[in-house]
């Protein structure tokens, strides 16, 4: 019997978060969830088992664009969820490592398709 991967959940929005967590859990995933750049920190520091990061950019300051850096430097795959469709936001996203952007709201179609690509399901 396969582990459940672990899905990292960031959302400064904790509503959303906990619907994108039950989401994922009921696809068969193991998810954290953190709402604050000092959880996601933590959670990077003591877990080496994370498997994916989805990364909701809204409600952060620029100091995201760290952590995503800090992610790449892990090898740890992300992806970046934005509230709105941005070039300039999108090519953020891919410079600093993530492997796509997904803008709200979410399909759920896509996201399980680029979740399975990303962990090799």
């Amino acid at each position: 019997m396969s582990e459940k991967p672990l899905i990292l959940t960031v959302d400064s929005n904790s509503r959303n978060l906990e619907l994108l967590n039950q989401f994922l859990t009921k696809q068969g995933y193991e998810t954290i969830g953190v709402s604050s750049l000092e959880q996601l920190d933590r959670q990077l520091s003591e877990l080496s088992e994370i498997k994916l990061v989805m990364l909701d950019i809204a409600g952060f300051d620029r100091t995201i664009w760290e952590r995503c850096e800090q992610l790449q430097n892990q090898q740890i795959p992300f992806l970046v969820i934005s509230p709105k469709q941005s070039a300039t936001i999108q090519l953020q996203s891919v410079a600093h490592g993530a492997r796509s952007m997904l803008v709200k709201p979410l399909v759920m179609r896509q996201l399980l398709a680029l979740i399975k690509s990303l962990l090799g399901d």
